[in-house]
Formats: C-alpha cells, sequence, structure tokens
C-alpha cells in the first residue's frame, strides 16, 4: 500500500495557504434576499468545500438557524450586513460545536452587538477575532509540519508494504486527537460561560 505522504504533506499546507477569512469591507452593506446571501456566502468561502458539489449554506440551513435562536430573524425578507456576519460565525462553529453550544456561545453577542447603536459594534467584534486569522493559520502551519516529522519516525518495524499507511494513520490521530482535546476545551468553556449567563440574568429577574 503506497501514500505519497509527503505529496500529502504540500497538498495540506496549499490548503491552509488558501484559507482566508471574509473581511468586513467584502460583505455588502446593502440588506440582501436569501438567495444573494447563499450565491455569496458560496462565492466567498469556496476554498473551504471538500467536494465541489458541496454547499456552504443553504435556505433550509438559514431558516433552520432563525428558527433555533442562532440568527435573528430578516426583516421583510432581506438580511442585513450583521445577519451575514453571524452567518460566518455560525458556518466556522457548526462543524464542531451543537446548536445548543452555538446558541450559548453567540446568543451573548446577538444580544449586546446585533443591530446596536453603541461605538463597539458587531463589526468590531467580528474583525477583532478574524484579523487573527494570518497569525493562526502560520502557527497552524508549523504544528502540521512538526506532526508530520513525528509520524514519519514511527512504525519502523512494520512490514514495509504496510508502513506508509501506519505512518499516515498515525499522523491522521495526532491531528485527530487535537482537535479533540480542543473540542473538550472549547465545550467547557462554553459551558463556563452558559452559567455565568444564566447568573446574569437571574441577577436582573430579582
Amino acid at each position: 500500500m503506497t501514500i505519497d505522504t509527503k505529496d500529502m504533506l504540500n497538498s495540506i499546507l496549499e490548503s491552509l495557504s488558501r484559507i482566508d477569512y471574509i473581511k468586513p469591507d467584502e460583505v455588502p452593506n446593502i440588506d440582501l434576499y436569501m438567495d444573494q446571501v447563499t450565491t455569496f456566502m458560496d462565492a466567498q468561502l469556496i476554498h473551504s468545500k471538500r467536494y465541489s458539489e458541496d454547499k456552504i449554506l443553504t435556505k433550509t440551513m438559514i431558516n433552520n438557524y432563525a428558527k433555533n435562536d442562532l440568527l435573528p430573524p430578516p426583516v421583510k425578507k432581506k438580511y442585513s450586513r450583521e445577519h451575514m456576519l453571524m452567518l460566518i460565525f455560525i458556518y466556522y462553529f457548526k462543524s464542531i460545536l451543537s446548536i445548543t453550544d452555538i446558541q450559548t456561545l453567540l446568543k451573548p453577542i446577538t444580544d449586546k452587538y446585533f443591530d446596536s447603536d453603541e461605538k463597539f459594534n458587531l463589526t468590531d467584534v467580528y474583525d477583532e477575532v478574524f484579523s487573527l486569522e494570518k497569525e493562526q493559520i502560520e502557527a497552524m502551519k508549523q504544528d502540521v509540519i512538526r506532526r508530520y516529522k513525528r509520524s514519519e519516525e514511527t512504525f519502523q518495524d512494520a512490514p514495509e508494504e504496510e508502513r506508509e499507511y501506519l505512518k499516515s494513520f498515525s499522523f491522521i490521530c495526532m491531528l485527530a486527537f487535537d482537535v479533540y482535546i480542543k473540542k473538550q476545551i472549547i465545550e467547557k468553556m462554553i459551558d463556563s460561560l452558559g452559567k455565568k449567563e444564566e447568573k446574569s440574568e437571574k441577577g436582573k429577574e430579582k
């Protein structure tokens, strides 16, 4: 079983290099209808697709987000710039978090910053978070290379015909364990944030 792991690594690093976030000034400053929203998101996030036929966001997904209070409802069937920013957050979170966790995480953001007249608004929140993207990607590349090199040292005593596959398996396991641990950390943080929010709401009721 032959696997060109160096080609695989180069492909991963190239994919990481293509990752880019939607900058605030690229988000339309006019209200959009549903079809315009899905077209915009599909065009902007095309590099995050696994397969060309994959959909970034569908009408059904967006409607469900509104029904589940992840996204404020549209006004007269139109979605504002702030709706778009929230949808981008949801898109990135939905692959690793449950709807309940996304609700817990985004509700304070929506309550405080969505359609706000305050000087510090949702655009500021979005820009601050995603401006870290380039720094994160460079660090991630180095981490992936380090794990790849470590995986190449594994299974030296395995049968030669299976060695490359087992090294790739080892590489995948290291990456998967990293994702698993970080997901556990994220969930614990969300649970903590949810408890703080509950206390805050109870305090307002008294």
